[in-house]
């Protein structure tokens, strides 16, 4: 690969422009994340996508918002518009864990440094911009923006917000990806359309006041939803907006969402059609040099960008629609796919790299194994108003082959320069299973295993089965863990045919609505029988724009609006998190006082390795007679401490 030159970047700094030949710039970028030019950061995507569009962009990579916030007028002021992101996250899940702690690192910053994304960044990016230039739009995007368009209730600060263009005071925010809804905006700019009376592009949302009259649109249908002010007085009322606002965004035709808020009106636009395969191979054929920009050089790696270096994006989306899953929120649940050529060409540039070693590290999307898959019959996909094309069962017009990804497999590694590419994305194991997937042809599935399992595994598989309990995963939109089972016989057979000494890596959540302390220790007893002793696991992190957060929050589920069990207290989500770790042995004790203390005994010789069967009739004599139980209990641990 050839050296690059410094302007081969997008410019970061008044020098940097000048290096261009620039007097003035027509788009300016400010990002939470540092700037890597490469597809996979939305930043990068989004400046090369407007350099496509013939506009002279610029981008300031984490702005410090600490001091006489020079980074914020060191470009002057755009032509058109300021361009405001958080950067590929959230900023408060890029800066908070699920308990609420500061993360040590941040994976979008160099050396994974902590402190140069602020809290709720857009909102704080975007107020600084109107502070400054009160003349100038600001635009606002990324999956923060996104993901925060309507009433949304913050799990960090424990309250219901309004929409961010409210907080922000940003004049126009685009959701979703932006491909679309940028190069429309572009357009009429360019044809002098003044920005405030730019209202009816699809995927963009603004303020107006109420009494002003709605933009026309002659196709679109209006839907309104509860107010803020309605949402703040009643939980109830905000869960059933949420299945109005989820099932308009994944329709092919949705409707214009309306909402008031104070003495003004939310509008937001419907989404745009999925993006074709010929759109797609055009946003990932731009010019990235797939690098950070120069100036953190001496700065130390930035861990993102190690992770993704060597990975090929397949495809956008996912039809799985799980209820704590944001991904079709942003992405859609339909699948934007790109074509094979533009594949095979990235693949050979990446593979021109010149620290390359062979080994791609991810070959893959949302869900790995979703490329190429659409509806069969597009008039079925027009009408429907499903969040999901696989929960509870698999749409019969969704066409699940998986010959395309075995295909596409198979033609990677035809590179001479290729080694070995490898699927680091999360793979749907249950459209694996023939059982579940009924769609498609059982070789096919099989064929398609094999060849992940023989060619593209990394030691190890990851899946997400997320639970055991068949009341939990209903909630979460996912199959029952029976599937799970029949997929592990799967993957131990071809594991032990071929001799390849492979590991099966299941993911879980604990604390997620429905899951109860007795279905967490179903969950440690399940797993620890087939052998697992459980390393990918989180707790469940409430996110904006989730069925799962709106549950967490209002005690209601928004497609029935009956009440759901949800685990709030400290005390219960550290209790379930810990039956993950039955195996230390601090943790014995413990899980056996709790099961008694929650009627499941039965569990104990199942989970303690060490425990008899006479220890069951104890236990059942202790619940009866406290003295005597706790006489014997000492008498029985009488080397261990009581805990």
């Amino acid at each position: 690969m050839e050296k690059h030159r410094l302007s081969d970047w997008l410019p970061t700094t008044k020098k940097e422009v000048n290096i261009r030949g620039w007097e003035d710039l027509d788009v300016i970028i400010f990002s939470g994340d540092a700037y890597v030019d490469h597809p996979a950061f939305g930043p990068a995507a989004l400046g090369r996508i407007l350099e496509s569009y013939g506009l002279r962009v610029a981008i300031v990579p984490q702005p410090n918002v600490n001091d006489n916030l020079q980074d914020f007028e060191k470009l002057g002021t755009p032509n058109l518009f300021f361009a405001v992101t958080s950067g590929a996250m959230d900023s408060m899940v890029s800066n908070y864990t699920a308990s609420k702690r500061r993360r040590d690192k941040d994976a979008y910053t160099p050396n994974g440094d902590k402190g140069f994304r602020p809290d709720y960044a857009t909102t704080v990016y975007s107020k600084i911009l109107k502070d400054k230039f009160p003349d100038v739009p600001v635009v606002i995007g990324g999956i923060e923006a996104s993901l925060r368009r309507v009433t949304h209730y913050d799990y960090w600060s424990d309250s219901l917000k309004p929409n961010i263009l409210e907080d922000s005071q940003a004049d126009l925010l685009v959701y979703g990806m932006g491909e679309q809804p940028l190069r429309e905006l572009v357009h009429l700019l360019k044809k002098g359309i003044p920005f405030d009376s730019i209202k009816t592009i699809r995927q963009t949302a603004f303020l107006q006041e109420k009494w002003e009259t709605l933009p026309k649109n002659k196709n679109w249908e209006d839907v309104e939803i509860n107010s803020h002010e309605a949402c703040l007085k009643d939980k109830k009322t905000f869960a059933s907006n949420f299945k109005i606002i989820e099932q308009e965004s994944n329709k092919i035709k949705g409707r214009r969402i309306l909402q008031k808020t104070g003495s003004r009106l939310l509008v937001i636009n419907p989404v745009f059609p999925t993006m074709t395969e010929k759109e797609m191979d055009a946003s990932y054929d731009l010019p990235f040099t797939r690098l950070p920009h120069p100036k953190y050089d001496k700065r130390g790696p930035i861990p993102a960008y190690e992770m993704i270096k060597f990975s090929i994006n397949t495809h956008r989306g996912c039809f799985g629609g799980c209820s704590f899953c944001t991904i079709s929120a942003h992405q859609g649940k339909f699948i934007a796919s790109r074509s094979q050529e533009s594949v095979l060409k990235e693949v050979d540039l990446v593979s021109k790299m010149p620290d390359f070693k062979g080994y791609l590290s991810d070959v893959g999307g949302p869900s790995a194994n979703m490329y190429q898959m659409k509806g069969k019959v597009q008039s079925i996909c027009d009408s429907c108003v499903a969040p999901s094309c696989i929960s509870p069962v698999i749409c019969h017009n969704l066409d699940t082959s998986h010959k395309p990804m075995t295909d596409l497999y198979q033609a990677i590694d035809k590179n001479p320069r290729v080694k070995k590419s490898f699927i680091g994305s999360g793979i749907r194991y249950d459209m694996l299973v023939p059982e579940f997937n009924k769609n498609t042809d059982p070789k096919e599935l099989d064929d398609y295993t094999e060849e992940v399992i023989t060619n593209h595994v990394s030691g190890r598989l990851k899946v997400a089965p997320e639970h055991t309990s068949d009341p939990v995963l209903k909630l979460m939109r996912k199959p029952s863990f029976s599937y799970f089972h029949k997929f592990k016989k799967t993957f131990d057979r071809i594991n032990k045919r071929k001799n390849l000494n492979l590991q099966l890596i299941p993911y879980f959540i604990s604390n997620h609505p429905e899951s109860r302390l007795e279905d967490m220790a179903n969950l440690a007893a399940e797993t620890k029988d087939m052998g697992f002793q459980l390393e990918q696991v989180q707790g469940f992190t409430p996110t904006p724009m989730t069925v799962a957060t709106v549950i967490y929050y209002s005690g209601y589920h928004p497609y029935t609006l009956k009440k759901t069990y949800v685990p709030k207290s400290k005390k219960e989500k550290q209790e379930q998190h810990r039956f993950f770790f039955w195996y230390k042995k601090e943790n014995q004790q413990w899980i056996r006082n709790t099961l008694q203390r929650v009627g499941r005994s039965d569990l104990v010789s199942r989970l303690l390795p060490n425990e008899k069967k006479s220890s069951f009739r104890k236990g059942r004599k202790q619940e009866a007679n406290k003295s005597t139980s706790e006489f014997k209990s000492v008498w029985k641990n009488k080397r261990k401490p009581i805990r």
